[in-house]
This record gives structure tokens, sequence and C-alpha cells, in this order.
């Protein structure tokens, strides 16, 4: 009863009214959502079937998944779970190989809000790669292994992924497929690893299923994005209540416990944050920097700290957020006090620039890019000057972030737009920031973008030999200088969908960025990427 009365006591929290003390009751819209998490909560075993997935599972199979990384020589892994009945055990045991024999390193209470658990275990010898599993209760398991460290002067791998739309309740069979062909080092989920709004947990085990083959021997880093954490677009503006579902006022939208879920699935085996003060609300973060083999990543959260537009700029079209109007001074939009990263995110950027080691490359991990870098949006294609929820805006917060990534001589890998791009970035003229690769989308059957100049023409200094038409420097709708030097417009049998790829040369100081479709086979010789692709970068020193 005791484990029923907790998930009743979370279902209550997040029906109720929340009282703002500074907004009058007219002010406050108070959240449509009575329900949250109610396929993974409660009397969840009652629950009707539903379209995300059967939660119901055989008593051997309630571990759905591990996920891991390690960082300072301490291994952080989380351990997820399917639903428990009440009379089932709420404790997971960690166990590793040691000399051909499995021994227990930790036992951890499952949280019953999300159904996980972390494991930290100290002083991790990086050198060997371990098997482990993860049991509970009389006879579920789940095995993995912890992979040693890559050598210093050796290639790094890394296979990235973004938006795995609902459109598509199926299996990955070809990510999974591709990525053991590609074997990376590391795996990267840049946001939107769940497109079910108010029903995390299950989108979460879904998306495990999906893909937890991927990585199960070897790290992964996921980072939640707006549809994890129950909005379209999300402008965080350092945890406060968000008024309006649409966000745009800035803040979180659902109860920030159900928030604070969703980030602990995601992120907690993500090595510690650089400062772990929460923000408001008592909502956590994550952003950090993870040290493999011979690249040095940093993890930021491009959205939590972002100024929402609504009622802090003039509005220049239907929505806070579009701008439709090309004629419009780039500048009235770029005020004094809005935020992008905050400045506790650049103070982390600035130090972690500063850590250079000879012989290490650096790349920095986020959402979504740092510019406008699509012209056409949405399933009628229309065509939108300038849209906010990217992060070229504001212009003042985006210039400072790339200033301290180009310090860092680091590329940027991003998702969110499901528009694959790569861009060389400019800050006071084109071409003086930092590379930037955004990754497709898993599924592209939920809102597509397309790069389509409106004057159809080539920028200055187009790329040599690029089969695509519309490459060289532009300005985007922002007056953001940046340079195209690929894109893959959903216009061909794959609709956009795929995954990156990124090679990290340490003894050419050189980053690939390879973009495979969908449906692409890499088992086959004859497997083309998408046109312009791949790309090869010089990292400056």
């Amino acid at each position: 009863m005791k484990h029923l009365f907790l998930a009743l006591a979370f279902l209550v929290i997040v029906s109720c009214s929340r009282k703002v003390p500074d907004l009058t009751e007219g002010e406050y819209q108070q959240a449509p959502f009575t329900n949250l998490d109610t396929l993974a909560t409660n009397d969840w075993w009652n629950r009707a079937e539903n379209p995300i997935i059967d939660v119901k599972v055989p008593r051997d199979s309630v571990i759905a998944f591990g996920a891991y990384t390690v960082a300072d020589n301490t291994l952080k892994l989380t351990a997820q779970l399917y639903p428990l009945y009440p009379q089932e055990s709420r404790e997971v045991l960690l166990e590793i190989q040691r000399n051909g024999k499995w021994v227990e390193v930790g036992r951890r209470p499952v949280n019953e809000l999300g159904w996980s658990t972390l494991f930290r275990v100290e002083d991790w010898d990086t050198q060997t790669t371990v098997p482990y599993r993860l049991r509970h209760g009389t006879g579920a398991v789940f095995e993995g292994s912890v992979r040693a460290q890559p050598a210093p002067d050796r290639e790094v791998v890394v296979a990235a992924f973004s938006c795995n739309s609902n459109q598509d309740r199926g299996d990955r069979a070809s990510y999974v497929r591709n990525v053991a062909v590609v074997d990376p080092d590391l795996m990267f989920f840049a946001g939107d690893q769940s497109y079910d709004h108010t029903e995390h947990t299950a989108a979460w085990l879904k998306f495990g299923q999906q893909f937890r083959e991927t990585f199960r021997h070897r790290p992964m880093i996921s980072i939640p994005d707006d549809h994890d954490i129950g909005q379209g677009n999300l402008w965080g503006e350092g945890g406060k209540i968000a008024r309006e579902r649409a966000g745009n006022d800035g803040g979180y939208f659902c109860h920030h416990e159900y928030v604070k879920m969703v980030e602990r699935c995601q992120t907690s085996h993500l090595p510690d944050p650089y400062d772990p003060t929460p923000v408001e609300q008592g909502i956590g973060v994550y952003y950090t920097s993870l040290p493999l083999g011979a690249v040095d990543f940093a993890i930021i959260e491009d959205r939590k700290f972002k100024s929402g537009p609504n009622g802090k700029i003039p509005q220049m079209g239907p929505r806070p957020d579009h701008v439709n109007d090309p004629s419009y001074d780039p500048a009235t939009i770029n005020l004094p006090g809005l935020k992008l990263l905050g400045d506790r995110q650049i103070t982390f950027l600035e130090d972690w620039a500063q850590d250079q080691q000879a012989g290490q490359m650096k790349a920095v991990l986020s959402a979504t890019g740092f510019c406008g870098g699509a012209h056409l949006h949405g399933r009628n294609r229309e065509r939108l000057h300038a849209d906010l929820d990217s992060n070229g805006w504001p212009q003042t917060g985006r210039n400072k972030a790339l200033r301290a990534i180009k310090a860092a001589n680091a590329v940027h890998i991003a998702g969110d737009q499901h528009l694959p791009t790569v861009i060389h970035h400019g800050i006071d003229e084109f071409r003086d920031g930092p590379w930037a690769f955004v990754v497709p989308a898993s599924v592209n059957d939920y809102y597509s973008r397309w790069w389509w100049p409106e004057d159809e023409q080539p920028g200055e200094n187009p790329v040599a030999d690029s089969p695509l038409p519309w490459t060289g420097d532009y300005l985007d709708g922002f007056n953001n200088h940046i340079s195209m030097y690929a894109y893959a417009n959903p216009d061909n049998a794959s609709n956009g969908s795929g995954f990156g790829v990124i090679r990290f040369h340490p003894a050419t100081q050189e980053v690939t960025f390879e973009c495979w479709a969908r449906d692409a086979d890499l088992r086959q010789a004859d497997a083309k990427q998408f046109p312009g692709w791949p790309v090869t970068v010089k990292v400056s020193k």
C-alpha cells in the first residue's frame, strides 16, 4: 500500500492548481494536464491498451535497459525499469564481472516516479571493457558492458540521433544495424526522444526498446528537449512556471516534479554537473563535460536559461516566436537582458575552453543549432523569415556562445531542426566562428524543414563541386553570418530521416561529418550518404 500511496500522491500533485503568489487568478492559466504519466502511475495495470507500449511485461523482463558514462574514473549507470506491481521489490542490483565471476557492486532503490535508479561506482578501471548486469527480483536481468576508453591517439567516432517522432511506433532495426557497422565510441541522442508529451515514462521505455542495442555496450548521452518535457517549444528562462502551454512567455508548463522525472530518467547517468545548483522550482541542471579518448565533449542545456519572447520583444507575426515580415529590423528583437545559454553556462564553456591538452580535440553537444538554418517549415512549406525557437536568437547570446565554442577550437553537434546541415558560423564576419553539424531527424514525418533561399541563388563563396545548388555565405533571418556547406532537404525516398556520424581524427586535427539516410545499408560497399556529404573540416589551433 505504501508504494501505491506514493504513486497516488504524484497524481494529486500534478492535478492540483499551482498557485503563483505574484499572479492573480485571472492572470494565471492552470495547466490543462490533469493527468501526467498515467500509463506508469497509480493502478497502471488497469489501464486500457495504449498506442505507445505495453508496460505489462513478463516479470523476468522488467529491467528495460541501462545507460552509462564514465568520467573522472567514476561509472554512472542508470537502470530503467518497467512499472512494478505493489508487492514487487523496489530494489535493483548492479553486478560486474571480475575474473569470470559476477560481483555485486551496488544495490539501489527504484524511484517510483519514472521507475529508474542511478548507480555510482568510484575508482573505475577505464582501460578494460567490463561486462555488467542489472538484476531485479528472482529473474529479471539486463546485461551489457562498460567499454574501455579509446586510446588518446585513436580516432573517436560518435553516432548522433535526434527527433524520434511518435508518427512511427515501429522498431528502429535499420538504425541498430547501421550503428553496429559504424561501431561508434559514443551514442548521442540530442533530444525529443519522446513525442508523447504527458506520458514520458511509457515513451521513454519505447525509445529504449527501439534503441537499447545501440548503447548496451557503449556510453550514451541523452539530453531532453521540448517534446520530452511536454511542450512544443521550450524557453526555460531559469526554471520559472510558464503561463501558457506554448511556453513562449518563458518557463516550464508541466509540473516541476514531472520535469524533474524526465531529466532524472534521461540525464542522471551523465557526469556530475559543472555547477549543480538547481534553477527555479527545484529543477536540476546537467550541463557538464565528458572526456572520451582524444575528445572532450561539453554537454550544454541550450533551452533551460533561454528567454521567452512573449511580452519581451515586439511581435512580428501571428505567433510571438515567428517573424514573417522580411523587412523588419533584427536589432529590434536583440534587446539587453535577453539570455540564451545564461551566465552560468557561458562561464562553464569559457572554463572548459581554457582546459587545453596536447592533441586533444573538443566538441559541444546540445539540442539545436545556433542560427536560422531553414526557410520553409511544415507540411505546407510555409516560408518563415525567422524562428525564435532556433538559437539564432537572441543574437547577443548566440554570439557569446559561439565565441566560447570557437575559443575551445570545438565543433558543435546538435539536432532538433529535422533538417541536417553543416554550417560554418560567422560572428563578426563570415567563417570566423565554429563549425556545426545538425543531424537529421530519426523520423521526419512530423514536421519537415527546407533550406530554400527565396531568390534560389547560391551565396557568395559557394562550395566547389557540391551537388547542392544553394551553398555559400548567407545572412539568416536574424542577420547572423552563416556559410552553408551541406543540407539535405526532405525531397527523397527517405523523407530526410537519418542519423549523423562524426569522426574525430586527432592525428590531423580534422573532423569528418557523415550524414546517412534511415534506409541506407552500411553493410553494402556502395552505400551512399546524402548528397553533399561527407564534409571534413580542419579544427584550427
